[in-house]
């Protein structure tokens, strides 16, 4: 990788900084100078703004005129490779380069190390008395070797009380010291036994070892099924990255999968990760950005944006849950994460690990035609099976109104609680109901901001927005024609699915798992550990359960409805049905228990339906394949997505049209541009949504097309036009 290039102090330097302008900027380097990649202050009209030189000064300003980088930031300055990765995803995303920049730094905040925090270390003293907590914090600290731990890393590492921790404090028996926050991650020990692994795994991980061993770039689809022990195996792979001293980054789809996730890896390392996620304080946030750029964090364990960390020698990147929709990020800077990891580990000649039972069409092309390895786990660890999946046909099924399990169903949950085992009810429904009409004149409850309808929830007794997240106390009467107590819900929402099975079952613990329930990931964590400590009989969740999570006496899973997803507009809707059904499926039976599925549907005869029942994967992936190949749509095709928002739907409809009849430079790779339309959801947070698509061959050059289409239609103050490769959604 080419090596920094130096700039004395006064030499003029171009620096990219994170606000909306659409080039570089030329300063006089600081005193002391700064080198290609130095993070900087620099002066932007009366403000100070961040951001990072990106080499020799443009020559257009005299030099003599030149404001001065107000100071070079103390952190480690930004790679080539990072650099040339963030060029590279803007000019794929079509992302202006101080947007992409912004992903990169997060905040100012991290540059500022002036804060202190307590750590501790071992002391000269000796105990009066060794009782066997003592014993345990002084064998923790022995452990990581003398570095310094904080109170909460000490008394988690040796599982005990801060008060102990001070009690010994106290004798001197260990020191308490003021060290900046921003400290090295404990070293993991990539030596250490971990799980024995089938041959199966032994020579799946084996394999990926090699491909770490070699230091190029290469990627990896790890197919398993549900409860075949994938993460076992990458976890080797990431032993032998960090043996080859490089760092290794894994992503997760979920935050509320990283405490067990953690778990698994302080067992097999002897210590703990960095994080990087939405449920971390600035301040951890802040060391995990400085520690990974000076080599002080090995491994991090993180959300998406993770990608854009500063590695310094980043050599392994695993995807987990793969095919999960939140990789795609759709707000702001439009990216797949899933791509972009491959992406940065071409740059960086790393390895990249796709892991999941059930890939993403994409993955699953790449690695028929040998663009991806594929390595395959065709069993569950240990002896136990695959759960048995069955339909429960609800045309024959006698079901009180307003009432959802099944006659069938409900008896499958009450042979487990029998059996003292746990049952889970699946149902992809936040909320209490989805719609309340009235029934006096029919009038749907609407946001007032968004053309959505609004969810009744129970906890707390509101009306609430999943677009814009409005919330509205429930009305007594109809907003439209003014009828007292006629509004009521309709259809379910987790929350009634709860109320359902407390009339069904009023002995059994009940757990309700939404994502919008809990305040924090850590609390969310904390049910989820508590229901897997058997702390609850029948588990009410979203899509939120179907990550990962293994709930040990978890044997039966019922799908409310199973049909919910097969008749999307949507062209991934038979794919994401057939995934989700899969893994919610994959819950049951995982420690030695024979699980079992049942799915609620009205079709049983349904194509989908009776894939994911006949369990033959492979076969639905050739089918789904080739429709989409005869489709020309993606993998075999590509779209793009044109967004126009604004508060006048005429003048975007307009505009629209402008684009549509100046479309010369997508007519010549051959594309097709469809619309203008109002989108699906025509209105969000008062704003109205018209949307444009185009349709192009897999090899044509549709950014460069796409940036020359644009840039000829001049667009009124006011309203923002967002372009999105690959869209993974068509709302």
């Amino acid at each position: 990788m080419t090596s920094p290039v130096p700039f004395a102090e006064g030499d003029p330097v171009a620096v990219q900084i994170t606000q909306p302008l659409d080039r570089t900027l030329d300063y006089a380097a600081p005193a002391g100078g700064c080198v290609t990649g130095s993070f900087v202050e620099v002066p932007l009209g009366p403000r100070k703004v961040v951001g990072v030189v990106w080499g020799g000064g443009s020559g257009e300003i005299d030099r003599a005129r030149l404001r001065p980088v107000v100071r070079a930031l103390d952190v480690a300055p930004m790679r080539a490779e990072m650099r040339d990765f963030l060029i590279r995803a803007a000019g794929y995303t079509l992302t202006p380069m101080h947007a992409m920049l912004a992903m990169a730094c997060r905040s100012p905040a991290f540059f500022d190390s002036r804060y202190m925090r307590r750590v501790y270390r071992r002391g000269e003293g000796s105990p009066d008395r060794l009782t066997e907590a003592r014993k345990r914090a002084l064998a923790a600290l022995g452990d990581f070797d003398g570095l310094a731990l904080t109170l909460a890393e000490l008394s988690r590492a040796a599982g005990v009380s801060p008060s102990v921790i001070k009690g010994l404090v106290r004798l001197g028996v260990i020191s308490e010291e003021e060290s900046p926050r921003d400290l090295p991650y404990p070293c993991l020990d990539p030596t250490r036994s971990g799980y024995e692994l089938s041959q199966d795994q032994a020579l799946a991980a084996d394999d990926l070892r090699r491909r770490v061993c070699g230091g190029e770039y290469g990627t990896t689809l790890l197919r398993g099924v549900t409860g075949s022990g994938k993460t076992e195996v990458y976890l080797e792979a990431i032993a032998e990255c960090l043996v080859r001293k490089r760092q290794a980054l894994v992503l997760l789809p979920e935050i509320a999968l990283t405490a067990e996730f953690l778990k698994r890896v302080e067992r097999r390392f002897g210590g703990m990760p960095a994080e990087w996620h939405s449920g971390l304080t600035m301040t951890e946030r802040r060391r995990a950005w400085r520690m990974v750029g000076e080599h002080g964090a090995q491994l991090v364990v993180g959300a998406r944006s993770a990608l854009f960390l500063p590695f310094r020698d980043l050599g392994l990147i695993v995807v987990d849950e793969e095919h999960d929709t939140s990789y795609k990020q759709e707000d702001g800077v439009s990216y797949n994460a899933r791509d972009m990891a491959v992406l940065r580990a071409s740059i960086c000649s790393a390895q990249v690990i796709l892991a999941s039972a059930t890939p993403c069409l994409e993955s699953w092309v790449n690695a028929e035609t040998g663009k991806y390895r594929k390595l395959q786990l065709s069993n569950r660890f240990g002896e136990v099976d695959l759960p048995e999946m069955r339909a429960v046909d609800m045309r024959g099924e006698k079901l009180a109104p307003s009432h959802w399990v099944s006659p069938t169903l409900r008896d499958a949950v009450r042979a487990r609680l029998d059996a003292g085992e746990q049952a889970l009810l699946f149902l992809n429904r936040r909320g209490y109901a989805p719609v309340t009409v009235c029934r006096a004149c029919g009038h749907q409850i609407e946001c007032d901001h968004c053309d959505a309808r609004m969810v009744q929830h129970r906890f707390p007794d509101s009306l609430v927005c999943h677009r814009c997240g409005e919330s509205k106390p429930l009305p007594s009467s109809c907003p439209s024609c003014g009828a007292e107590n006629r509004l009521a819900p309709v259809g379910p929402g987790v929350e009634r699915l709860s109320e359902e099975a407390g009339e069904l079952f009023p002995d059994a613990r009940i757990e309700v798992l939404s994502s919008d329930l809990f305040g924090s990931a850590r609390a969310l964590r904390a049910r989820m550990e508590a229901i897997a400590a058997g702390e609850a009989d029948i588990i009410i969740g979203t899509q939120l359960v179907a990550k990962g999570h293994d709930f040990p006496l978890l044997t039966l899973v019922g799908v409310i409805d199973a049909d919910l997803g097969v008749h999307g507009c949507d062209l991934r809707a038979a794919e994401r049905t057939f995934q989700l059904m899969r893994q919610v499926a994959g819950r049951a039976g995982r420690r030695n228990r024979r699980g079992e599925a049942l799915l609620q549907t009205w079709q049983p005869e349904h194509a989908v339906i009776e894939a994911i029942l006949d369990g033959d994967e492979e076969n639905f992936w050739r089918t789904e394949a080739a429709g989409r190949r005869e489709a020309g749509v993606p993998p075999y095709g590509r779209f793009a997505g044109i967004v126009l928002s604004g508060t006048d739907e005429k003048v975007l409809f307009r505009i629209g049209r402008s684009l549509v009849s100046g479309d010369a430079p997508l007519r010549e790779i051959g594309a097709r541009v469809y619309g203008p339309a109002s989108a699906p959801v025509a209105r969000i947070r008062g704003r109205h949504r018209v949307r444009l698509l185009v349709k192009a061959g897999k090899s044509a050059p549709l950014q460069r097309a796409l940036s020359r289409w644009v840039n000829r239609v001049r667009l009124p103050s006011g309203l923002h036009l967002s372009i999105d490769i690959d869209p993974q959604t068509f709302y």
